[in-house]
Order: C-alpha cells, then structure tokens, then sequence
C-alpha cells in the first residue's frame, strides 16, 4: 500500500491553529506545537473568564450598594432584606446604578427599606 503524506490536510489545520495564536509572544505565535498548547490553554481561560466576569460584577455591584447603604445608616443585607419585605423588586445592577449615578433615589430606596425593618 502507497505512503500517505498529510499533505494540504496538516497545512490546513497548522494554519488555523497559528491564525489562532497571532500575536502571542515568542515560539508560541511561529511553532506549531507550542502555539498549540498555548491556544488550547487560552480557550480553556477564555471559558473559564465567560463565567468569572458574572461574579466580579456581581461583587462589584455589592460593594457599591454596601457603600451607599452604609451611608443611610444600613448594611448591605439588612437594605436588601428591607427591600424585600417592602415587595421592592430591584436588581443588584440597578442598585449599584442608583448608588453611583442617582443617590437622591438610592436614598429614597433605602429609607422605604428601614422603614419595614423597623416596622
């Protein structure tokens, strides 16, 4: 039986894989194995940071809505457990929102949400 050779099949996926690895530095944007493992690695990141960017966002709203609760005199949780048993049904974004950008309406939030928990 004849020997086959790769061929344009091998240049073909050599070529999609360092297309992939443009602009790495050194060996891993020019060999291939290298800029394999690289690419590889950088998709399991790529994956990986999808998901870890939800949480920091979701971390950075806290600290912005802890901030500004802990200037009307609450914590975190007691403002969000206040806005619950007020029925108010607000997203941590929106409140991080507020907080920054419309304090006058974070505060009136917030007094809705000591108000129950006193009451």
């Amino acid at each position: 039986m004849a020997r086959v050779k790769g061929g344009i099949v091998v240049r073909r996926k050599h070529k999609k894989v360092l297309k992939l690895a443009k602009g790495y530095f050194g060996s891993k944007h020019r060999i291939f194995k290298t800029a394999k493992e690289q690419v590889n690695k950088s998709l399991v990141y790529a994956y990986r940071d999808r998901r870890q960017t939800k949480r920091n966002f979701r971390k950075l709203w806290i600290v912005r809505i802890n901030a500004a609760a802990r200037l009307n005199g609450l914590s975190y949780n007691k403002l969000v457990h206040g806005l619950k048993l007020a029925g108010v049904d607000i997203n941590r974004k929106m409140l991080a929102d507020l907080a920054v950008n419309d304090l006058n309406a974070f505060n009136s939030l917030a007094s809705v949400a000591k108000e129950k928990i006193n009451a």
